[in-house]
């Protein structure tokens, strides 16, 4: 029941890429990802609620990118 909705996941360690000639041109290629129904991003990147690794500047140069960065807890809204 649970399981058919979910969607096979590759991480860097599951994917081996052989570098070759190719016809695939960059244009041709979508990295989009649905992250929920309402939220689709452009790049398949969301950062880590860490102190040391999201702050408000990274958060707004990765949501300019097309990703999400997950701003930490203790960080001020002033940022």
């Amino acid at each position: 029941m649970l399981n058919e909705n979910l969607k096979t996941g590759l991480t860097f360690d599951d994917v081996l890429l052989i570098p070759q000639a190719s016809d695939v041109t960059p244009r041709d290629i979508d990295i989009s990802t649905q992250l929920t129904s309402s939220i689709k991003l452009n790049i398949p990147l969301l950062s880590a609620a860490m102190d040391t690794v999201t702050d408000s500047r990274m958060a707004i140069a990765i949501a300019r990118e097309g990703g999400l960065g997950i701003i930490h807890k203790n960080m001020s809204i002033e940022g």
